[in-house]
């Protein structure tokens, strides 16, 4: 076998992990996160001077990439004890934090908590969501280079055709976090007709029509390995993207923003039926013919093509989501019940795929069938309030620290109907500031340039490195390397107040 078939054979034919595994690692991110919140806030009150860049850029990398590589890799079948040493760690530092506490005192924790529930919040975007697309953005990257070692588990590859693999989670949350923060969720195009804004909508896929045909091409030219099944011979993700884009636009000018979910339900029911009733499966796994073909180009690329309906339903449901979420709310009570009630919502989800594998399909990402959407859904919605909760928990720490403030989070105001004696303790002027040096809020302001930079430092790794054959301690160098080096242009291109946009 050639270079090529061996990295091929390498990635290919896997049946996944269970849903439990993956659910298990979606929470220690947003736990790292809380960590890094506690440390900031802390090391704010202990030093006088403030962080430097460099300092900061660290922190950053060290709690939220870093676990990344880990846990995909060495820790991969440790995630318990991960969980341990980073709660064990979290309840450490906001101990630390109440003991030394410069608001309140003398007050007992009752009263303390009862103060805190009376508190609002300021902030011009959901600090959740941003985190949630920068999970995803960094887990994807860490994947996409770390599955050409062998240190990466197997079971965490793309699946073949039916099973939950770690690596199917990230397509699905890439288009979930997507629809959140979409044109539409956002009111971007509230000025002119439905037809003006129907043409915006559609001319923004222009980047992704380069992209996608660039990659195309790039790939085809120099030879790169490719994983036939997972949209065929000539679809890439950009692609799907596009088609995903071109289909929902639409939709979402015919039907409210709150009917988002009756939409999704309805697309993927009928995409269910249609696979269970209709020559339409056999179509997906063997082609017209029934053989396999790839002859023609529906054939070379049907599963990039059908799988397109599933992708539309996840993202109809994040669309639902982002609206729900991104709703002007600033009582801290009414952000416990947003995140307990998408918590609910996600259980309730889960029971649901255990009903649907268990009467009518296993997960497929292939096909992106009914199993895999509400996979999906059920697995962002946990990442999502898990993320919600911490960021809830980190301001009671900011809460109890006077001029305390952490980059990418909640800023504090006092309620309205509150005693303003505390009010300067919870507005300072460092607050007031949006802060600047912050891995998060660089990595979110520029993900497709972080994502284009995952793809080309992946292929010049796969050039240059022998990865099969990559001893543990060689490949963790590498891929430590690979996402420092990412991290650090997107981050200094942040320090420099640059925006890379195609449109």
């Amino acid at each position: 076998m050639s270079q090529k078939q061996m990295k091929e054979a390498f990635v290919s034919n896997h049946n996944g992990t269970s849903v439990l595994e993956i659910t298990e690692g979606l929470c220690l991110p947003a736990l790292c996160i809380l960590c890094r919140g506690f440390l900031i806030i802390l090391s704010q009150h202990l030093r006088s001077s403030s962080h430097t860049w460099r300092t900061r850029f660290f922190i950053d990398f060290a709690f939220l990439i870093v676990p990344l590589v880990t846990t995909l890799t060495i820790f991969a079948s440790f995630v318990l004890l991960e969980y341990l040493i980073v709660i064990i760690f979290g309840a450490v530092l906001l101990y630390e934090t109440y003991c030394r506490r410069t608001c309140y005192a003398r007050m007992p924790v009752g009263k303390i908590l009862e103060k805190f529930l009376k508190i609002s919040l300021e902030s011009e975007y959901i600090p959740a969501i941003s985190c949630f697309r920068v999970i995803n953005s960094a887990f994807t990257a860490v994947a996409i280079l770390a599955v050409d070692f062998p240190l990466f588990p197997r079971r965490f590859a793309k699946t073949e055709l039916y099973g939950t693999g770690a690596m199917d989670f990230g397509v699905g949350a890439f288009i979930f976090g997507t629809a959140m923060v979409c044109p539409e969720v956002r009111r971007k195009y509230t000025k002119g007709s439905r037809l003006c804004y129907l043409t915006k909508s559609l001319y923004s896929v222009w980047p992704l029509v380069f992209l996608g045909m660039g990659r195309l091409v790039i790939i085809k030219s120099i030879g790169y390995q490719e994983h036939l099944t997972e949209y065929g011979v000539h679809w890439n993700f950009f692609f799907t993207l596009i088609v995903v884009k071109l289909i929902t636009s639409p939709l979402l000018i015919i039907f409210p923003l709150n009917k988002s979910w009756i939409v999704a339900i309805s697309i993927i029911v009928f995409y269910q039926l249609a696979l269970d009733f209709t020559p339409l499966k056999r179509l997906v796994l063997y082609g017209s013919d029934g053989t396999g073909t790839r002859v023609g180009l529906f054939n070379a690329n049907r599963e990039g093509i059908i799988s397109t309906l599933g992708y539309v339903a996840i993202h109809m449901a994040g669309v639902q989501t982002g609206s729900y979420v991104l709703k002007k709310r600033s009582h801290i009570k009414d952000w416990i019940k947003v995140a307990c009630y998408i918590l609910l919502t996600a259980i309730g989800f889960f029971i649901s795929l255990y009903i649907v594998q268990v009467n009518v399909e296993v997960a497929s990402r292939r096909m992106a069938n009914l199993a895999f959407c509400i996979w999906i859904v059920a697995s962002c919605l946990i990442l999502l309030s898990s993320l919600l909760l911490g960021d809830i928990i980190l301001n009671f720490a900011k809460f109890l620290i006077k001029g305390a403030t952490v980059p990418c989070s909640w800023k504090l105001i006092q309620s309205p109907a509150a005693n303003r004696k505390h009010s300067e303790s919870l507005v300072s002027e460092a607050e007031r500031k949006e802060p600047t040096l912050c891995l998060i809020t660089a990595m979110n302001r520029n993900q497709l340039i972080f994502f284009l930079l995952s793809n080309v430092t992946t292929g010049l790794v796969n050039l240059w490195v022998d990865t099969l054959h990559s001893s543990t301690l060689w490949a963790l160098f590498v891929l430590n390397l690979y996402m420092f080096t990412n991290c650090l242009v997107i981050y200094v291109l942040h320090l420099q107040d640059k925006t890379v946009k195609f449109w």
